[in-house]
């Protein structure tokens, strides 16, 4: 009788999950039926001006993509303290309305540089690669930026100003982390002729880029509304609720099959990458990323599930880990199964200058340690 009984509450458990499920499906599809894709606006991106002509030395373009404030903003305050202001410029794209004054931020090199016409922003959804166009195209109304570094709001630098800036812009190339996506489960055939298959390519959101390389970005409008309207995360709503329905490790793997039917297209780990390969420029990259992310693949039960980046706090973040990462000079392309040397302007030099996620005890410790100095290194690296 208890086994009927167990029977009966397990078979009820699961029955619920699934008119649950099967009411939240019939809900998304209602609502993508009423509302058709909206793609870019063309007035919000302006076909940018080739100028090239300025005077003075080159900027480098820090462009941070904010949740809403910088928790970092006292490390990055003396990582610009240490550069010349003629060398770089900021810009922030927080949630819309948010401002970066004295009562906001600590450091004074990031009042006033919140964009006016910022979105919006959902984590894997368009609207993330469509707050990169922004910033691009607000950094590139100013010809002397030449060099355009995306950073999140959990990044950290790991050298001084000079070094870093040194070492973007003797490099002719951007750095994008750009490779063939082996299994390209999240290409849909729906995005041919626009987006070729065989152009199809996958790497991280964290780019620094040449000005060339920027202003197609800007002003494609082409690839872009594709993405937009083929190129969406499921499920389409809170991952945590997604997150929580894999937990349950029992009997409802054909309700899980419903998620394996969708594609999980996330558009910033495909958009720039893409395009700059369906534009014939992968020549032009190093393609890798200069910001280290160190990956831990999450587990339900004995399947394993899907990678997240790990985040650094105090005890992460002592002398012997900034060391170890920044002593790293190779990466491992798995696309191609070899291990390439990291080069900026055709020298081998470390690979990253920039590490995420660090929690706001992590920069503390950096700071208190001096682990990240303004002498940390000589001021040029070897790398001419």
């Amino acid at each position: 009788m208890s086994r009927l009984l167990s029977f009966v509450s397990r078979l009820f458990i699961v029955l619920s999950i699934l008119l649950c499920l099967l009411a939240f499906l019939r809900l998304i599809h209602s609502q993508s039926k009423d509302q058709p894709p909206v793609f870019a606006s063309p007035t919000r991106f302006p076909a940018v001006i080739h100028d090239n002509q300025f005077e003075g030395p080159p900027k480098v373009a820090f462009l941070f993509l904010a949740r809403r404030d910088l928790p970092l903003d006292f490390l990055w305050n003396t990582f610009f303290k240490n550069g010349d202001a003629a060398n770089f410029s900021i810009y922030i794209h927080s949630e819309p309305g948010f401002v970066f004054d004295e009562p906001t931020t600590r450091s004074a090199f990031f009042h006033g540089r919140q964009l006016n016409n910022s979105i919006q922003v959902g984590w894997g959804e368009s609207s993330m690669i469509e707050a990169e166009r922004i910033l691009l195209q607000e950094a590139l109304r100013d010809p002397a930026n030449q060099r355009f570094v995306l950073l999140s709001d959990s990044c950290v630098p790991l050298y001084n100003f000079s070094y870093i800036y040194n070492y973007i812009i003797s490099s002719p190339k951007s750095f994008v982390d750009s490779f063939v996506d082996g299994h390209a489960f999240r290409y849909d055939p729906k995005m041919a002729p626009t987006i070729p298959k065989e152009r199809w390519r996958k790497g991280s959101q964290w780019i620094a880029l040449v000005r060339r390389h920027a202003e197609i970005i800007v002003n494609d409008k082409t690839v872009f509304p594709v993405f937009r309207k083929l190129c969406k995360r499921w499920p389409p709503g809170d991952l945590k609720w997604r997150r929580k329905l894999l937990a349950f490790n029992f009997d409802i793997k054909y309700i899980l099959q419903t998620f394996e039917q969708k594609r999980n297209c996330i558009p910033d780990e495909h958009y720039v990458q893409t395009l700059l390969a369906i534009s014939g420029l992968e020549d032009e990259l190093e393609r890798r990323a200069l910001t280290y992310t160190s990956w831990n693949q999450s587990a339900v039960g004995s399947k394993k599930r899907s990678w997240h980046p790990i985040k650094f706090d105090f005890a992460d973040a002592g002398p012997q880990k900034i060391r170890e990462i920044k002593d790293i000079d190779h990466v491992y392309d798995e696309s191609e199964g070899q291990t390439e040397f990291c080069r900026a302007n055709s020298k081998v030099a470390p690979c990253y200058l920039f590490a995420r996620k660090f929690t706001l005890g992590a920069a503390v410790r950096i700071m208190r340690e001096g682990v990240v100095g303004p002498y940390d290194v000589p001021s040029k690296p070897n790398i001419y």
